[in-house]
């Protein structure tokens, strides 16, 4: 059995705890040194440790986890970065000519193998204390594809051209206008083909520190896709960006594959990772303890695999519970719903070179309307209308509801702990077992509570944002975009927990996604969208899911069908002959089950 202890140095405080690790250990109290503190934190040694998990229950900062493995396993140790820390097994196999999507939650070796595949970090095989050379390395890897990768990287033989995860540090370490900087890295000479088709002609002359997240990733793709390069290592490319942006990004990676390039892409966005991907490798594991990469799969079988929790070829369950999609929201039980609680007439609001039209509409009780649309379209204007935080252009007041409100960008202003800010917005709720039910445990919160706001993560920050909001007495939910910097399953959990919590408190929200599978999860009906960004918008009133996607991916000139097992929402490849079967009957959002298709005639294409 192999043992991974790890301890998270900035929440160890042996100061601060009278070292009760140590104190209750019984190797220790066998005097066998299996923990020692040195300095300002503890060191676990991992070949001395029983395994008996006392030190993790007793630890009241949360800092300790250990795990135990099969041997077979520890034979497989790509990296480890120190001792009691994060240990990575198994590698992504590159393959030209192929794009290759990595799938699994945050903090789970992603990135890390990114960087490792890009040069950044050199794979120590679990060797920190004493790290091997390269021909070690290739060796360890002779037989695979990733044998003569090495080799080549090691030799600087190969050329890689990788777009970061967190765009928004972009301006801190590049400074200048947008068309100056791509023009300097524009070595394919494609720059223009690029621009036209990510939309950068219109910030081509403003500068990168005033740009909007959506613009920077935008700029951040194309000075990846500019660059001469064998292996293109795109992390994330579909934050910020709504529905469209993100498939013209994922089309412009896609590209690459004409020219027998190696493509590896990290992804939340289940659509997109499907829609860009030829092949897929599932990243499973506890997240900041151990991660294992699968071996490749295909894309609807790798990603069926990540939602079912089982990879059947190695034998493993890595989740309890599948996650399953329905063909519409299952039913609410035990609360009215349907009983209108806001209504609302045509409503105009009008900003310098903008006009916002809402046409007449109404929110019912237990319900929870999706908003969808492009960026800069008025959805987030929309929502702060509602939330008191905006007026409209003859000042009325939509109802007297005590509203709680999630923002699109969340500002860590709060000077105190995760757990002082909860308690202050749940009152006499947050020690109720109903609470720590249905929204601590599933949001896995506890492990949060006693760090300080300011310090938290950008999806550490998002989950106690939503948190907050769904802990607030309200006769209204309103959420822009819960799941930025959420995974996969963080953001189908969330919807889990509003669905929860509004079936059982009979509570409406409105929900802004740009997340369409999310959205799919988590919607009863919909709200749809249009115009021109940055000039005008219509809000239609709210609709059917069915129909309002139907109104949304037409105007994108995009369909789904759903996958025939899981039932989740696939987008059509462009010009299939699902895409074009789906377009000529106007069903944009295809909702038929496979029993149904295969009662259709053979001469109709099956998704």
């Amino acid at each position: 059995m192999t043992r991974i202890a790890v301890l998270e140095a900035d929440k160890c405080k042996v100061k601060k705890c009278n070292q009760l690790c140590v104190s209750y250990c019984p190797m220790v109290r066998s005097r066998v040194e299996a923990i020692r503190v040195e300095g300002n934190k503890a060191i676990i040694s991992e070949t001395l440790c029983s395994g008996c998990g006392i030190c993790v229950k007793k630890c009241p900062f949360k800092a300790i986890s250990i795990v135990n493995l099969p041997d077979a396993l520890e034979k497989d140790c790509s990296h480890r970065f120190s001792a009691n820390s994060f240990k990575l097994f198994r590698l992504p196999t590159p393959s030209p000519g192929t794009v290759l999507g990595l799938l699994g939650q945050n903090g789970i070796g992603k990135s890390t193998s990114l960087k490792v595949l890009s040069g950044e970090i050199k794979p120590n095989l679990g060797k920190f204390d004493s790290p091997p050379e390269w021909g070690e390395i290739i060796q360890f890897y002779r037989g695979s594809s990733l044998q003569e990768y090495f080799q080549k990287l090691s030799q600087k033989n190969l050329k890689v051209s990788s777009k970061p995860q967190y765009v928004d540090k972009i301006p801190k370490a590049v400074t200048g206008k947008v068309g100056d900087l791509l023009e300097k890295v524009d070595e394919r000479r494609q720059l223009g083909i690029i621009a036209e088709e990510l939309e950068l002609k219109k910030i081509w002359d403003r500068h990168l520190d005033i740009l909007s997240g959506g613009e920077l990733q935008r700029v951040a793709v194309a000075a990846a896709l500019c660059r001469e390069a064998d292996v293109y290592l795109i992390d994330e490319p579909s934050s910020y960006l709504d529905v469209k942006q993100r498939l013209v990004v994922a089309r412009a990676i896609r590209n690459l594959k004409e020219q027998n390039k190696t493509i590896i892409v990290a992804e939340h966005d289940l659509a997109i990772i499907d829609y860009l991907s030829d092949q897929i490798c599932v990243y499973y594991g506890e997240p900041g303890v151990y991660g294992v990469v699968s071996h490749v799969h295909g894309v609807r079988t790798g990603i069926n695999i990540y939602l079912q929790g089982y990879i059947s070829d190695e034998n493993i369950m890595f989740r309890k519970e599948s996650i399953v999609f329905h063909e519409k929201p299952p039913p609410t039980a035990g609360i009215n719903v349907g009983a209108p609680l806001l209504k609302w007439d045509k409503l105009e609001k009008t900003f310098q070179g903008f006009k916002l039209v809402i046409e007449p509409g109404e929110i019912r009780s237990g319900e929870i309307v999706g908003i969808l649309g492009p960026n800069g379209i008025g959805k987030t204007t929309f929502v702060k209308i509602l939330a008191g935080l905006e007026e409209t252009d003859d000042k009325r007041q939509l109802g007297k509801l005590t509203v709680s409100y999630k923002p699109q960008r969340i500002s860590p202003d709060y000077e105190g702990t995760v757990q002082e800010l909860l308690m202050s917005v749940a009152k006499e709720n947050f020690t109720s077992s109903w609470y720590k039910t249905e929204i601590d445990q599933p949001l896995r919160l506890q492990a949060l509570m006693d760090r300080n706001i300011m310090e938290l993560s950008g999806g550490e920050l998002q989950k106690v944002a939503i948190a907050a909001c769904l802990s607030r007495k309200a006769d209204l939910f309103l959420l822009d975009e819960p799941s930025a910097y959420l995974d996969v399953e963080e953001r189908l959990i969330m919807a889990k927990t509003l669905r929860r919590v509004v079936e059982a408190h009979g509570i409406p929200a409105f929900v802004v996604e740009h997340d369409v599978v999310t959205q799919d999860f988590i919607a009863d009906r919909l709200m749809v969208f249009n115009g021109v960004p940055g000039e005008n918008g219509l809000a239609h009133p709210p609709t059917s899911l069915r129909q309002g996607m139907n109104i949304f991916l037409k105007e994108m000139n995009i369909t789904f069908r759903r996958d025939s097992v899981t039932f989740r929402p696939r987008v059509n490849k462009e010009g299939s002959q699902m895409d074009m079967f789906q377009k000529e009957i106007g069903e944009y959002y295809y909702t038929k089950t496979e029993k149904t298709e295969k009662q259709e005639p053979t001469s109709k294409p099956r998704k």
